[in-house]
């Protein structure tokens, strides 16, 4: 019987004299071992953050040492919390640390989901000598713009939703130290947490009176500040730190993860940019059709089947079989095969299958413009379009108003706060409804038409306003009218003059998707998906600052001149 022994609260002495406490799982047999090390803000103690998405049980029965470490600041450990800016020093020294131990043969690994894939990432990025490898999952590559903004937006609801549910509980326990008051905090938290769609309309943010009245979290607030995110950006990025990364590394990433634009783009930055040709040769990339930590075969309103989940990867593994894998053949050198296998893998929606791929884009993708055309079906309302690769010739523009307090609400895609209906594929129908909606439509297909790789929306856009936002969402509509989105993007459009026509660039991320015969291709167009973004006032000030709205009138062209289209990166399908 392979027995484990558990360390708990093992100290680690940072270079400051700060002590970090983590948990140590190794084999219950003499000898060395390589290590498996993950850090991260979310309570070690919580059999949740133990495992989450990997059997840590199994990675020691297989001859590991796992170590789960509290980061500076947060639970067991010592020193203050600020996210993310002393994670690369620290996680260069507990690399160091781990590879020390007296059970450990020197060779250490990381692993980690999110925050703790970043660990990975900034602990790597300072070169430790004893880190042989690591597997980021589903994480980031800069934090102010990839966690707090994009495309200009706020992220208001993920924000709002990680300070409240993962930055004070903890907060809370360290601040105040009568056990009465810590209880009534805790209450009131969860009287916040329970109300949270109604905060999520507060404004301005920079009040929001839920971390206000705990007396928390104040790296929430600072985020608000531009001129704070501006000095710590360095601290909170790798994305100007690929040239330095020495390690080969196993990127795995969602469809409708909320972080997959910066999984993609660490991917892309370490194979071209790595120090080293081996590191450069050895980056893997998975993206499946999961969520944020979602790795089950149903998501959302859609199921793709057993061989979806990361429990049965293409009925061969799982996540913690793969990583097995990984870290046996560059912390055991045993030959998995794992190394000459494809760098990339996909999940392919639609036909519902993996594949394997070399590059990011595929290099055969032949980027074709669909146009939106304002002549609509019979009947249809006012705003109905549809989809067409011809060119659009002398046609009406289409029109909408769009008042800041009546957004249109967020239902699904690649998001990550508290609330219903808040990821993956939903049925889009009930939000095509609204009359702030533009919905174009393509003819049913007659054959079936791939698109893998990254969408954009490129529109030519009027508005009477000085600031406002426009969006755009890709939907697969099926043969009896069930509307699944696909992707979806924003773009902020600030100090525009109003009544000027510009040509917008809607970066909508990227997805794999065959629509099928029968099936039909629809983009929506609006101007606000909230709570995830915040609604833009169309004043020139926003959410964060401000209680003033105006109400604004958006107009979408579509003529010769001015052509409206998504660029989709179709794939030629083989016969």
């Amino acid at each position: 019987m392979n027995q484990i022994l558990v360390e708990k609260n093992v100290p680690c002495t940072l270079r400051d004299g700060t002590v970090l406490y983590a948990d140590i799982y190794r084999p219950n047999k003499e000898g060395k071992f390589p290590v498996l090390l993950t850090r991260h803000p979310y309570n070690k103690d919580l059999p949740f953050y133990s495992h989450r998405y990997l059997d840590t049980n199994r990675l020691v029965q297989n001859g590991y040492v796992v170590i789960n470490q509290d980061v500076r600041g947060r639970y067991n450990s010592e020193g203050n919390f600020y996210p993310m800016i002393n994670e690369a020093e620290d996680g260069y020294d507990t690399v160091e640390w781990a590879a020390k131990l007296p059970f450990s043969n020197g060779k250490v690994g990381m692993f980690g989901l999110s925050y703790y894939g970043f660990t990975q990432l900034l602990a790597a990025s300072e070169q430790p000598p004893h880190l042989q490898a690591i597997a980021p999952v589903m994480t980031l590559s800069n934090r102010r713009d990839t966690t707090f903004t994009e495309s200009g937006a706020f992220l208001l609801a993920s924000s709002e939703t990680w300070g409240l549910e993962s930055l004070a509980p903890d907060e809370i326990k360290r601040k105040y130290k009568d056990p009465a008051l810590i209880e009534e905090k805790m209450k009131q938290l969860a009287h916040f947490y329970n109300n949270i769609n109604e905060w999520y309309r507060f404004r301005p943010v920079k009040d929001w009176p839920p971390l206000k009245e705990l007396g928390v979290a104040a790296a929430f607030y600072d985020s608000l500040d531009e001129t704070v995110r501006e000095e710590l950006g360095e601290r909170m990025s790798i994305s100007h730190k690929y040239h330095q990364f020495t390690v080969p590394a196993y990127h795995i990433a969602g469809w409708y993860d909320n972080l997959l634009p910066s999984t993609i783009k660490n991917y892309q930055g370490m194979s071209e940019n790595a120090a080293t040709s081996e590191a450069r040769e050895n980056q893997k990339l998975m993206i499946g059709a999961w969520g944020h930590g979602v790795y089950t075969s149903t998501l959302g309103e859609r199921t793709f089947g057993l061989h979806a989940a990361g429990d049965w990867i293409d009925y061969k593994e799982d996540l913690t079989g793969l990583h097995l894998r990984w870290f046996d053949f560059w912390l055991k050198g045993i030959d998995t095969g794992i190394v000459n296998q494809a760098p990339i893998k996909i999940f392919v929606m639609g036909i519902n299958e993996w594949r394997d791929e070399y590059e990011w884009p595929l290099a055969r993708t032949n980027y074709k413009p669909f146009y939106l055309h304002s002549e609509g079906k019979a009947n249809t309302r006012f705003g109905d379009g549809v989809l067409s690769w011809e060119k659009p010739g002398n046609e009406p523009n289409d029109q909408f108003f769009y008042d800041p307090e009546n957004p249109v609400p967020t239902k699904g895609g690649g998001t990550l706060f508290a609330g219903a209906h808040t990821y993956g594929p939903q049925d889009q129908r009930r939000i095509e409804e609204r009359e702030d909606v533009l919905v174009y439509t393509s003819q049913p297909l007659e054959q079936p038409l791939e698109v893998t790789g990254p969408i954009k929306a490129k529109l030519w856009v009027q508005t009477d306003v000085v600031s406002t936002d426009f969006t755009a969402k890709l939907i697969d509509v099926m043969p009896d009218g069930t509307a699944y989105n696909l992707t979806d993007g924003i773009v902020r459009l600030s100090n525009q003059t109003t009544g000027n026509t510009v040509e917008i660039e809607i970066d909508m991320w990227a997805s794999s998707n065959v629509f099928l015969p029968g099936h039909c291709i629809r983009v929506e167009v609006s101007s606000s998906n909230f709570p995830r973004y915040d609604a833009n006032l169309n004043t020139g000030k926003t959410m964060i600052d401000s209680l003033e709205s105006k109400l604004a009138r958006q107009t979408i062209f579509h003529q010769e001149e001015y052509p409206s289209y998504l660029l989709l990166p179709v794939i030629e399908i083989e016969k």
